[in-house]
């Protein structure tokens, strides 16, 4: 499926799993009761505790629950995988992630004391039973079991039971190559969509929105929250990531949402680049000069625009506990 938004070139998955080294892992739960689930993103393939990342958050809009991002903000560093799921869950999987940390650092002969692991969420209610949680240690360990390059998008794990402009939303993922002087570099998106109202859905400028809201007579305020995971292996410091992943949001406005008072918008970055080390006393540090950050900034804009388009289209239509019907995008348009 090519979508050609924007002008850069994108990698050969056209996802986060362009990045060296991260691998997405699904649960999906899916009966009469519950469409929901739980997504870890895994930064890398060894122990993230041990050699942390760079790291940044910026949070558009809080109507949200994440767990994890006063540390970030702080520290400037990521330490756990990002686990994704929907709102009445965060405490559970935030348990079961503290369980899978604890246990690997053991696996690998020391002792946690402290961890901060992160938990991002979106609201599944219309679709979702979500006062009886579903979502627990099992069911994150399977997550990060099948954590692989090779993903599913639409409505899988946490995607399971969102909404995204009155259709049906989910995970979905992009990437773009960015190259400074002589060298490549990839920057991909990782989108859990629950946002925006179907009568602002614009694609390419043009706004779909109002024709297919005549068609299912959808249309409720821009509301719901939207996550963003972005991974780069540009060598970049916190304070340079964060500006990079605030430019997520020109993603979000060139399909038509301007960002609710309902709707939690949280955006999470890291870099593969430089690690850092829980034993070292100095560290040698790499970082772009600034004058090169506009790729970088067109990069997530372009990423985060197609990674929310993909995960409308790859999510099929779903009706959810009590009756209610979301439809897929892919029935009303094609790319």
């Amino acid at each position: 499926m090519r979508l050609n938004i924007g002008r850069m070139d994108y990698g050969i998955k056209n996802s986060i799993a362009d990045v060296p080294g991260v691998t997405v892992g699904h649960c999906t739960v899916d009966n009469d009761r519950h469409k929901t689930g739980v997504t870890v993103v895994m930064p890398c393939r060894d122990d993230i505790f041990k050699n942390k990342m760079v790291a940044a958050c910026h949070v558009l809009n809080g109507f949200g629950k994440t767990a994890g991002l006063m540390q970030i903000q702080e520290l400037g560093t990521l330490e756990s995988p990002i686990a994704l799921t929907n709102t009445l869950n965060v405490g559970l999987v935030h348990d079961a992630m503290v369980e899978y940390l604890c246990q690997t650092a053991e696996d690998n002969g020391y002792t946690i004391r402290s961890v901060n692991p992160v938990v991002a969420e979106c609201n599944d209610a219309s679709l979702n039973d979500i006062r009886c949680r579903a979502i627990g240690q099992e069911e994150v360990f399977c997550a990060i079991r099948s954590a692989c390059e090779d993903f599913e998008q639409g409505d899988v794990g946490a995607g399971k039971g969102m909404t995204c402009h009155d259709l049906k939303g989910g995970i979905g993922s992009s990437s773009r190559i960015i190259e400074i002087g002589q060298q490549k570099f990839t920057l991909g998106v990782l989108a859990l969509t629950n946002h925006g109202s179907l009568k602002d859905l614009t694609i390419g400028g043009n706004n779909i929105g109002m024709d297919i809201e005549r068609k299912i007579k959808e249309d409720t305020p821009d509301e719901g929250s939207c996550i963003l995971i972005l991974a780069t292996d540009l060598p970049v410091t916190d304070r340079q990531l964060g500006r990079i992943i605030r430019r997520c949001s020109v993603g979000l406005a060139r399909l038509g949402s301007f960002i609710g008072h309902g709707s939690g918008e949280v955006f999470i970055g890291f870099s593969t680049a430089n690690r850092i080390p829980c034993d070292a006393d100095f560290m040698d540090f790499k970082c772009i000069h600034e004058a090169h950050i506009n790729e970088a900034f067109r990069a997530a804009a372009e990423a985060t625009e197609e990674a929310v388009l993909r995960s409308m289209l790859h999510a099929h239509t779903v009706t959810g506990y009590s009756g209610k019907v979301r439809h897929s995008l892919s029935e009303f348009w094609k790319p």
